[in-house]
């Protein structure tokens, strides 16, 4: 039966809405429907079948379905039949079995997709008819493609040590299709392929199974598809490594090679140092220990044994033995022969003489032997009288009248009327100090003897002339003469730092204003008769040289008192501030002082102190009080045996005055903790024109080989603009630790924004690393804020550099003799010296005092140091009043008596 070709669509459309209700259930793969009694082999099968798609942004996608044989192809999308018009069609024979083959596209928008989005995926789906039936391609879908901005979740940055394992999770963004994730380190691809320490997860998360150096770095998690690309915020991993300590070094050599001293040992952390802000080793770098070294012994002779019998050759012999004691521990052998041989004279001897000869030698010698003693005793005639000329020689009564004028000698308070001054005793003969002033000491006997030594010939024309005064030209004049002679060429050549003046048996006081240093020279230190002109000098530590040794560092000024080689009969006492803090577990302290050749020796260990010594020392917490009887140059030298060892540092923050550019600097300076220091960074200040802003405050800095960190933050940006251009700035350990440097300070610059920004108001850190710090908070005005410049100057010490006779001392001369001639001799209640010393807490020294020939004595002259100008005399006399005294009115004197 023919059918129109105007009904073949309709009647296809009846056709397939039959065979789709009874295939409905079979939608996503190749269906055929073949007709009853047709031939199955000529069934369409497909050659292309649509495949699923994505959309890109707006552009259409296309399907395409390919059939043999075909008679017609139509495709269906979500169940409704595609326009004919939206395909096109192209027929073609198949070459090799000559059937019908037919292709068919179609067109799919965003728009189309859209209309059912979500409520149902977008599919479409192709139907080919032949005479024997009708087949069903596979569904395709057809979805719109995107990729959201935001990860679900995003690395973290991390830090963890060498060889620990880091997982770094990453959740990509929603999208179809479904994005792919790759990472990156450093912006470039980590492939696992490559590099068997790492790989990735199912759920995207980038594995390091051992962190290693390498791994250190920026890693960025990063999902795509075919919309778009994301990257992840990037996470900085820090891979950092603990410092270990590298092994022990050998012991050092004993630092005495005679005796108790110290050795050391070291380590670095380095094994492996620390990276990455890793931690610091724990535990200290340096070990020391005690060690003791056998003392050499040189060998000494024995005694000579008895002469021998005299020989037929006219001689006898004597021996020794080098056996007292003999060499050991490397000492010296004994320098000299050990057999002495001696012509002798015997009957037997002058028998066998032969004759008229002998005799003339025997005269020959008498007569020599007779023109030597006459010659020395001729010799010795002349000596004498010279030396009694010299004797005689008396001081200008001029020395006595300008040397013991009376300097600033205010009048006794009414409540004290008992404080009463003595005139000195003129009418003694008084002879002018002559010589050498270098000391040379014979034997064990704590005297010596003045001899004619090289360093310092006499001034003039063979004899001091002694004076006393002021003003500025004599003072210079005095140095000058000082300066001529080789041990004093390194003597300042200002008069700041230096006080000098004329002194007798009423001793006196020199004082170097405004640096805690002083020399305080007890009554009949000076023998009587004499008058010595002494000076006191402080030095710059760059001006001396002081060697220092392994680990000792500075702890005081370097101080000049002399004429070195003066006769004292009593110790004179030296004060002078030092920064160290004392603890004898952690220091070892020693009293330096250079010789007349220019070496410096060690002339006492504190604590280990005899006390018939020439040297003692009183140590307090910041001064110490050296009682010496030979002048000289003293400096107070410590050894750190531990690192708890401290030094106290000053620091102090100065500012300019006035602030006339945009640029404002702050220096801060580290300077031990003693007056000197003070006094000249106070003067360098003042020339620079700068002034004090904040407190000064003090920090310990201790033998840890740590550097000093100091910092500025809080600076408001909206005024002000620091201009360092690191975090911090650092001196080092050792340019504070040897204490020969001064003006140790850094700076730190400010601008201002503006020209009328005044105010200021930041933080300044100073910190020892691993230690102590401090933390300043600036809060002023530049321009009219002085608050802060009044605390150096409460600092500031009046009076006069040098005090002659009782006027230097606090305690009236005759009740001073009163006390030592009440206390000096035991008493059996216990109230003499040694129950004084207890009462002003000298206990710890009575054995130093029971040394000298007047313990009291010493006693007051050092509550005479400690306490002057502003002792308190009442303190004083109720210690001595309590003592027990059976007179009570023993202590005091009325005017009369002076």
């Amino acid at each position: 039966m023919a059918v129109r070709p105007g009904l073949w669509p309709a009647l296809l459309g009846i056709v397939l809405a039959a065979w789709l209700r009874g295939s409905g259930a079979q939608q996503s793969a190749t269906v055929a429907n073949p007709v009853p009694g047709a031939n199955p082999d000529l069934l369409p099968h497909f050659l292309v079948e649509p495949e699923d798609v994505y959309i890109v942004k707006n552009k259409p996608v296309l399907l395409v379905c390919k059939a043999v044989p075909a008679t017609q192809i139509f495709f269906k999308c979500n169940g409704e039949w595609v326009r004919q018009v939206d395909h096109v069609i192209e027929r073609s024979t198949d070459g090799s079995s000559g059937l019908p083959t037919m292709e068919v596209r179609i067109n799919v928008s965003r728009q189309q997709v859209e209309k059912v989005f979500g409520l149902e995926e977008y599919w479409c789906q192709c139907v080919a008819w032949s005479s024997s039936g009708t087949t069903k391609s596979q569904k395709a879908y057809i979805r719109i493609a995107y990729l959201r901005k935001n990860f679900e979740q995003e690395p973290l940055a991390k830090e963890v040590s060498l060889e620990q394992g880091i997982v770094l999770p990453c959740r990509p963004p929603e999208g179809i299709p479904p994005a792919e994730v790759e990472w990156l380190r450093n912006e470039d691809l980590v492939d696992p392929s490559l590099d068997p320490n790492v790989y990735i997860t199912r759920e995207h998360s980038l594995v390091v199974r051992q962190a290693r150096l390498a791994d250190t770095a920026n890693y960025t998690c990063v999902a795509k598809n075919i919309v778009a690309r994301r990257r992840s915020a990037s996470a900085a991993v820090i891979v950092y490594v603990n410092g270990g300590w590298s092994t022990w070094t050998e012991w050092s050599v004993c630092s005495a090679s005679c005796g108790r001293g110290w050795q050391k040992r070291s380590r670095s952390c380095t094994n492996p140092a620390p990276l990455n802000g890793g931690a610091f080793c724990e535990g200290q770098n340096v070990q020391k220990t005690a060690c003791a070294t056998l003392c050499p012994v040189d060998g000494s002779w024995s005694p000579w044994s008895k002469w021998s019998a005299c020989g037929l050759d006219c001689t006898h012999w004597r021996s020794r033995e080098c056996s007292d004691p003999a060499p050991r521990n490397g000492g010296e052998e004994c320098q000299g022969a050990d057999l002495d041989t001696r012509n002798c004279t015997t009957d037997l001897c002058v028998h066998t003489a032969s004759g008229p000869e002998d005799v003339a030698l025997y005269v020959g010698l008498i007569a020599v032997a007779v023109c030597l003693v006459l010659l020395l005793l001729v010799l010795i005639l002349v000596y004498c009288r010279k030396k009694e000329g010299l004797d005689s020689d008396v001081a200008d009564s001029s020395i006595l009248t300008s040397g013991f004028q009376p300097v600033s000698i205010k009048p006794s308070k009414a409540d004290n009327p008992h404080l009463l001054t003595i005139q000195p005793d003129l009418s003694t003969t008084t002879t002018t100090y002559q010589g050498s002033l270098c000391p040379r000491q014979d034997g064990p006997s704590p005297k010596f003897q003045l001899t004619n030594g090289h360093l310092l010939s006499p001034l003039g024309g063979g004899r001091h002339t002694l004076h006393h005064s002021s003003p500025t030209s004599e003072a210079e004049e005095f140095v000058s003469r000082l300066s001529t002679q080789n041990y004093f060429r390194s003597l300042p050549r200002g008069t700041s730092n230096m006080t000098y003046g004329t002194f007798n048996f009423l001793g006196g006081r020199l004082m170097i204003p405004n640096t805690g240093i002083s020399l305080l020279i007890p009554p009949d230190a000076i023998p009587r008769g004499k008058i010595y002109e002494i000076y006191l000098t402080l030095h710059k530590p760059e001006d001396v040289r002081l060697p220092l040794a392994g680990c000792q560092t500075l702890l005081s000024p370097i101080v000049s008192c002399g004429p070195p080689g003066v006769l004292l009969t009593r110790p004179v006492i030296l004060a002078m501030d030092h920064c160290g803090e004392p603890s004898p577990d952690s220091w070892s302290l020693r009293l330096k002082k250079q010789s007349c050749e220019g070496s410096w020796e060690d002339v006492l260990h504190l604590g280990e102190e005899a006390p018939s010594h020439l040297y003692y020392c009183q140590l307090e917490a910041s001064a110490c009080y050296v009682f010496t009887e030979q002048l000289g140059r003293f400096a107070l030298v410590g050894e750190a045996l531990s690192v708890a060892a401290a030094k106290r540092l000053k620091l102090l923050l100065f500012a300019p005055v006035a602030c006339t550019s945009l640029e404002y600097n702050i220096r801060v300076y580290c300077l031990h903790d003693t007056h000197d220091a003070l006094k000249e960074v106070v003067q360098l200040e003042k020339q620079l024109g700068g002034q004090l802003i904040q407190e000064p405050r003090v920090l310990h800095f201790k033998d840890s080989y740590h550097n000093l960190r100091l910092s500025i933050h809080d600076v408001p940006s909206s005024l002000w603009q620091s201009k360092l251009l690191v975090s911090y700035q650092e001196i080092p350990f050792y340019h504070i630790w040897n204490g020969t440097q001064q003006y140790l300070h850094c700076t730190f610059t400010l601008e201002r924004i503006s020209p009328s920004t005044s105010d200021l108001a930041c933080k300044l850190w100073v910190w020892q690393v691993e230690g102590d710090g401090q933390s300043f908070n600036i809060n002023f005005n530049i321009t009219k804020d002085t608050r802060f410049a009044e605390l150096l100057a409460l600092e500031s010490e009046g009076g006069v550099p040098a005090l002659v006779g009782p006027s230097a001392f606090k305690i009236p001369f005759l009740i001073r003799q009163k006390i030592i001639s009440s206390l000096d001799p035991p008493c059996n209640r216990g109230a003499d010296w040694r129950t004084l010393a207890q009462k002003l807490h000298l206990d710890s020294h009575l054995s130093f005092f029971a040394s000298k020939p007047s313990p009291t004595a010493m006693i007051l002259n050092l509550w005479e140091a400690r306490h002057f100008p502003n002792g308190n005399l009442s303190q004083l006399a109720a210690a001595v009043a309590g003592l027990g005294q059976p007179d009570a009115g023993l202590f005091t004197v009325s005017e009369a008596e002076c």
